[in-house]
């Protein structure tokens, strides 16, 4: 059901990589409730060439852009400006760990590997809201989102070094929320329940993560789909005075201490 909260609203999705993404979701309901906005993702991302059919699904276009570049950035949001003036709402939903992908256990951690998943998962957030800064480009009371995850305030064996690269994604959205802020424009993550994404799925273990959430959450996890339709009410002009906030969308997994399911899991 579409309620038209986006109508005439602009942005730009980053991150969609096929349909188990958060972000491929985000963008079919954004479409659904008015919005239009341009899709973004690193080149070699593209080139597995699924993004094309949700481009054609939501009449959008597709830039390629590697979001830790700030000449990409530059390139790509002055074509947001060409086809849009200024936008309302940015999806970011990038993340990856070098270290977690080749399998380095976190005791044990390659530093340049480090730095790239950090780049990549957190400090490319920061470019990303430095140069839309840079060029004014967000209409007033705008939304800036980006996904991340509780393991930022708990451990979660084998989620290694993504854990410090969220947290520091976190910090960056309640510092540059502040000066966004100042613009009447919103920043604000979204701590979502583990979903079975190509990237989530990527975690050693992910399986016992998933079933363990279910388990633990009094709503059950939340889906891709029910991210996406938090993400449509955080983008429209329902949640204007929502910023610098970390939401936690988990089905109440963040505020459980223990559940009947564990308890009866393990007896007496």
């Amino acid at each position: 059901m579409s309620y038209g909260l986006l109508k005439g609203k602009k942005g730009i999705i980053f991150g969609a990589l096929n349909e188990q993404s958060i972000a491929w979701k985000v963008a079919e309901r954004c479409h659904e409730e008015g919005a239009e906005f341009i899709l973004s993702n690193a080149p070699i991302a593209l080139r597995m060439g699924e993004l094309n059919g949700l481009a054609e699904k939501t009449g959008s276009e597709v830039i390629a852009a590697d979001a830790t570049s700030i000449e990409d950035l530059e390139k790509l949001f002055d074509a947001a400006i060409a086809k849009f003036g200024k936008i309302d709402f940015i999806l970011h939903s990038i993340g990856m760990s070098v270290n977690v992908r080749k399998g380095k256990h976190y005791t044990e951690m390659n530093y340049d590997w480090l730095e790239k998943g950090w780049d990549i998962s957190s400090v490319s957030f920061h470019k990303v809201m430095r140069v839309a800064y840079e060029k004014d480009c967000m209409n007033e009371w705008g939304s800036i989102l980006a996904l991340t995850y509780i393991a930022a305030q708990r451990t979660f064996p084998d989620y290694n070094d993504m854990s410090d690269n969220k947290s520091y994604l976190e910090s960056i959205a309640r510092t540059f929320g502040y000066y966004w802020g100042e613009r009447k424009v919103r920043v604000n993550t979204i701590s979502q329940s583990p979903t079975p994404t190509t990237a989530g799925s990527g975690v050693k273990g992910f399986g016992g993560f998933l079933g363990f959430a279910e388990e633990m959450s009094p709503l059950g996890n939340a889906t891709a789909l029910d991210c996406a339709n938090y993400c449509v009410t955080l983008f429209s002009d329902l949640t204007q005075k929502v910023t610098m906030q970390n939401l936690f969308h988990d089905g109440g997994f963040s505020n459980t201490g223990v559940t009947q399911k564990v308890i009866d899991r393990y007896g007496e």
